[in-house]
């Protein structure tokens, strides 16, 4: 079973942007003017380059591009610097903004080399915008919480290229009430927070016979039903069932937002993956036993 859509889900643009009803507009505005224009499963190219987006690169202008434009013709308000992910969502779309938002020169570290990048040097960072979802890692959902937190001043959004062995880290602080990016470091992925279960979410996400190995003995399950659109359903997952249900993982790359202080690696992991402009949600936990890392809850 893939990642499932319930009907009566908002976009994630939707729920995370609802105090900033401009931005719900414009995208209802768009899909509504693009909605061929997407593949039907999204993948990461694992690249920093445009190729990174998912939707069609034949079209005049791909829905994102189009989105960017909208957004940028339209002023942030004020409201959206209260929240990180308010504000994320339209510094990764809006150039304008974006420009505004960074700390110049700015500082730029990968392992012992510093560089200080000017404003007429930098490019775009469109992030998780391209490829059209993004993930999230947290311990616990004391952690979880923290994404709808306004006392939150610092946050950290990384792109993990797992096959690279590299962890990108866009660094933000909130200063005089207004989200900055301050800093870009890249560092090796075994120096990371998370680094015990990148290492085993690689394998988990590209070895089906691993995959089954890293099962507890039944899996807790819940996600909508697929004959009753307003109906959930609840269950476990036992190995000899876990190929119908098995989601489709990226395996190249990964997103992840840190909000406030990087915290050590405990011994559970939740896994969030969400799409950017479509109900997509699967949420995975996983609890270390043992030294191993297991897959114990799915919800999707």
């Amino acid at each position: 079973m893939y990642l499932c859509q319930k009907n009566e889900r908002r976009t994630v643009f939707a729920s995370v942007m609802k105090r900033s009803f401009y931005v719900f507009s414009v995208i209802v505005l768009l899909l509504a003017g693009c909605g061929g224009q997407r593949q039907s499963a999204p993948e990461e190219a694992g690249t920093d380059s445009l190729s990174d987006t998912i939707t069609d690169a034949t079209s005049p202008m791909s829905t994102i591009d189009s989105l960017e434009l909208l957004i940028t013709e339209t002023p942030m308000p004020r409201a959206a610097d209260q929240m990180f992910d308010d504000f994320i969502f339209n510094f990764v779309a809006n150039k304008r903004l974006q420009m505004e938002r960074i700390a110049f020169p700015l500082r730029e570290t990968d392992d012992s080399t510093l560089v200080m990048t000017e404003k007429g040097d930098w490019q775009m960072a469109h992030l998780f915008m391209k490829q059209g979802y993004y993930t999230l890692l947290f311990n616990d959902d004391r952690q979880m919480a923290l994404m709808k937190d306004t006392a939150v001043s610092q946050a950290i959004v990384e792109k993990i290229h797992l096959r690279r062995g590299k962890v990108k880290q866009y660094c933000f602080h909130r200063l005089r009430g207004a989200w900055m990016m301050t800093e870009v470091r890249t560092e090796q992925i075994n120096k990371n927070e998370n680094a015990s279960f990148l290492a085993f979410y690689q394998r988990f996400a590209t070895d089906s016979i691993f995959q089954a190995e890293s099962l507890a003995p039944t899996v807790s399950f819940s996600g909508p039903d697929p004959d009753d659109d307003f109906s959930s359903m609840e269950g476990v997952i036992t190995v000899d069932t876990w190929e119908a249900f098995a989601p489709t993982l990226p395996s190249k790359v990964l997103y992840n937002i840190v909000y406030g202080e990087p915290q050590p690696e405990g011994n559970e992991k939740i896994f969030l993956m969400r799409g950017v402009s479509n109900g997509l949600e699967l949420e995975l936990r996983f609890r270390k036993r043992g030294g191993q890392w297991q897959l114990v809850k799915m919800r999707t």
